[in-house]
């Protein structure tokens, strides 16, 4: 004979069932860390949108060497021979 394996009435073990309490305290906040690597990456990401945003030519270079130009004492012979060794060298002659 099996007697009351459970319980015949399935609302007891509910209410027979421990409360529950409410947990006192502060609520904890969510927080992260970043490492070090993570933002030398952002710093190096950073560096790299400046420089691609930046123009491709510098205007106060390009009017300076206009100025220089237009002084007829400039091009001597040690410029004409700084900008062919130069121009020599860009295309490894």
């Amino acid at each position: 004979m099996i007697d009351r394996l459970g319980g015949i009435n399935p609302i007891d073990n509910i209410q027979k069932s421990p409360k529950m309490q409410r947990v006192s305290g502060a609520a904890q906040h969510d927080s992260i860390t970043v490492s070090a690597e993570a933002k030398e990456l952002s710093e190096v990401y950073s560096a790299m949108e400046t420089v691609t945003a930046a123009p491709d030519v510098r205007a106060d270079k390009v009017a300076e060497v206009i100025q220089k130009i237009k002084d007829p004492n400039y091009i001597n012979s040690s410029v004409v021979d700084l900008v062919a060794d130069r121009l020599m060298d860009v295309y490894g002659l």
